[in-house]
C-alpha cells in the first residue's frame, strides 16, 4: 500500500525534457534509506538548469525482513524514472530494476539531496559519468539489460 502525492506542471516549465530521478528519503531532503525498506520515493525532474520536485511516494511500514514482494511495489512506483539514489540496495534490486531501465546509485548515508540533483545537473552539462552516459544513450543492439544487472553485481553492489 502507498500514497502519492503528484504535482501538476508548471506553466514556467523549460523546454527540455527533464529527467526522472528518484531519491529514497525519509525526510525529503537527504539520501538515507536502503531501497527495500524505503519508506519513501522522492521524485524530482532534473534537466540542465533546472529541477523540481514531481512527486512523493510514500509506503506502508511493516515488517520486511524477507519479503521480496516489497520491491516489486517499489519498482512498479518507480517507472519512468532514470535512476533511484539510495545508500544501499541488494543484488536482486538491481537485476530487477535495471531490467525496467531504472538506475540504481548507491551514495552515502545522509547525502543531501540538492547537491545530488546539482551534481547531476554538472554532469548533463559536461561530460556525464559512465553510467549517466550509458542510461542516455539507446540500447546497444544485442545488449540486455540483465548483463547490465549482471556487471552491476560484479562491481561490488550489496545489501
Amino acid at each position: 500500500m502507498q500514497r502519492r502525492l503528484r504535482l501538476l506542471e508548471s506553466a514556467t516549465a523549460t523546454t527540455e525534457h527533464p529527467l526522472r530521478v528518484a531519491f529514497a528519503s525519509s525526510d525529503r531532503a537527504r539520501i538515507d534509506q536502503h531501497f527495500g525498506a524505503a519508506r519513501a520515493f522522492t521524485i524530482h525532474g532534473v534537466d540542465r538548469t533546472s529541477h523540481r520536485l514531481l512527486e512523493v511516494i510514500e509506503f506502508k511500514t511493516g515488517a520486511l525482513d524477507g519479503n521480496e514482494d516489497k520491491l516489486g511495489e517499489r519498482i512498479a512506483a518507480l517507472e519512468g524514472c532514470l535512476a533511484v539514489y539510495c545508500e544501499a540496495i541488494g543484488a536482486s534490486a538491481v537485476r530487477q530494476l535495471c531490467a525496467v531501465g531504472v538506475q540504481p546509485v548507491k551514495v552515502p548515508h545522509g547525502t543531501r539531496i540538492r547537491a545530488q540533483i546539482a551534481a547531476l545537473q554538472g554532469e548533463l552539462r559536461g561530460r556525464p559519468s559512465p553510467w549517466l552516459a550509458r542510461a542516455l544513450a539507446p540500447p546497444r543492439r544485442g545488449e540486455s539489460e540483465h548483463a547490465r544487472g549482471d556487471q552491476m553485481e560484479a562491481e561490488e553492489w550489496s545489501e
